[in-house]
């Protein structure tokens, strides 16, 4: 068998095979000869059918076969012979088969590159501070003020600036006719058709709210019904509104307004299982401390990655598309657990994997320079180790370590997890033998 091999660049490579027709042919002839034990053609009994005929009636079929079953062998002998890793498994193409003639092809494959790292013991790295900002603890306590805040009902006075009202609406996208076919049809297929929404609440007065409607409903009674139109600028942050005009009709049902609980001690009990307000100052200031100690050992972390990716220089193709498809999940998983169909988006999707492509490259590079360091030290996760991470997950889930267990040997995620524990570990090596200021 002949093979070339060609480097086209760092991490693609190429590999040529021609295999001898003698090689192709008797493969061929295997794979004829189970067919015909199986094949059923008129005329002949079942495991009776000569290989002549079977080999004639089956051609496409046993060339088939063939192609499936001699190539990932020669090619996986190849790579052995070589010493070649693909980091995924090699795109074959240009594939010539007859019988009679050499089998030629082409793979086509991605393997790491060679590592320089330089010196990664005694990084000189940054930490940041972990001091709160004045005001910190008083401006948590107000925003657990509002989130305790009580809504009463208001039925002595119309809707207020602060008030969130409770309301039936109804919006009319004015339509915009076209002609097609020598018929007026709406250009959009929301146009001229009334949307109806019950018990929305709304608070007046909120910036965020469509234009025209604070100036309508501040002043509006329970009961009363306003109508109006609102003209929505072209830059509007809604698309299929950007630049229409809707008309709206609201009947107000309800109005509450929030009051917020003074700051004493039972406002502590009201939020809390502390029974003063001192405590609670005190739990308070101990949380936002240790949320400032993790964003800068976060930091940190981020700097030391952002120091070795940049060491990298290549990666293969085949890894950054991989953490693109990761990344690509990820956001549709947060999507459908805000009960978000990603199908009714108006996201470009080719665009949303362009723009990820340079974050996710230096993912990519982050993690093939820890995973050398720990390479290089021997650094490795222990089964005690990964049996402490599935620990730590069943506590989070609330699920059993068994269940856990269970769950990841069906996904088979355990490799997984060992990699992470390792690039943990390894993490945790770096910061300990680095000069940190």
């Amino acid at each position: 068998m002949k093979t070339e091999f060609t480097e086209v660049s760092e991490t693609r490579k190429h590999l040529t095979f021609e295999v001898p027709a003698e090689a192709v042919d008797a493969e061929i002839a295997r794979v004829a000869q189970a067919y015909s034990k199986r094949a059923k053609v008129p005329g002949f009994r079942q495991g009776k059918v000569p290989v002549a005929v079977v080999r004639q009636r089956y051609k496409e079929e046993i060339l088939h076969d063939v192609t499936h079953d001699l190539i990932p062998r020669v090619v996986g002998a190849a790579l052995r012979e070589r010493g070649l890793e693909p980091v995924a498994a090699p795109d074959i193409r240009d594939i010539t088969l007859a019988e009679g003639r050499p089998m030629t092809f082409l793979a086509d494959f991605e393997t790491m590159p060679s590592i320089e790292l330089g010196e990664y013991s005694g990084l000189s790295l940054r930490k940041q501070p972990a001091v709160l900002e004045v005001g910190a603890v008083d401006r948590a306590l107000e925003q657990l003020r509002e989130r305790a805040a009580r809504w009463l009902p208001v039925e002595d006075r119309p809707a207020d600036a602060g008030d969130t009202i409770l309301v039936d609406l109804t919006r009319t996208k004015r339509g915009r006719l076209i002609q097609l076919a020598g018929e007026a049809t709406p250009a959009d297929e929301m146009e001229g058709k009334p949307e109806k929404l019950e018990n929305v609440s709304i608070e007046v007065g909120n910036q965020a709210n469509p234009p025209g409607f604070n100036e309508q409903l501040t002043g509006a009674p329970v009961g009363a019904t306003r109508e109006f139109p609102v003209n929505y600028p072209a830059d509007y942050s809604v698309p299929e509104l950007a630049g229409a005009t809707v008309d709206y009709e609201i009947r107000l049902k309800g109005i509450r307004r929030k009051e917020l609980l003074p700051l004493d001690d039972d406002f502590a009990k009201e939020v809390s299982d502390l029974d003063s307000l001192e405590a609670l100052r005190s739990q308070v200031q101990q949380d936002l401390q240790k949320g400032a100690e993790h964003d800068a050992e976060h930091k940190l972390r981020h700097d030391l990655l952002a120091e070795l990716s940049g060491r990298i220089k290549a990666v293969p193709e085949a890894l950054v598309e991989q953490e693109i498809d990761r990344r690509l999940e990820e956001f549709l998983r947060r999507l459908g657990d805000q009960g978000i169909d990603p199908a009714k988006t108006e996201i470009d999707w080719q665009e949303f994997r362009e723009r990820q492509r340079g974050p996710a490259a230096d993912s990519v590079k982050g993690t093939v320079a820890v995973d050398e360091v720990a390479r290089r030290e021997g650094l490795e996760a222990t089964d005690e180790d990964v049996e402490k991470e599935v620990a730590k997950f069943a506590e989070r889930s609330g699920l059993t370590a068994a269940a856990v267990r269970a769950r990841l040997e069906r996904d088979e995620a355990f490799d997984r997890i060992r990699a992470g524990v390792r690039r943990e570990k390894t993490m945790n090596w770096l910061i300990e033998h680095a000069n940190v200021t």
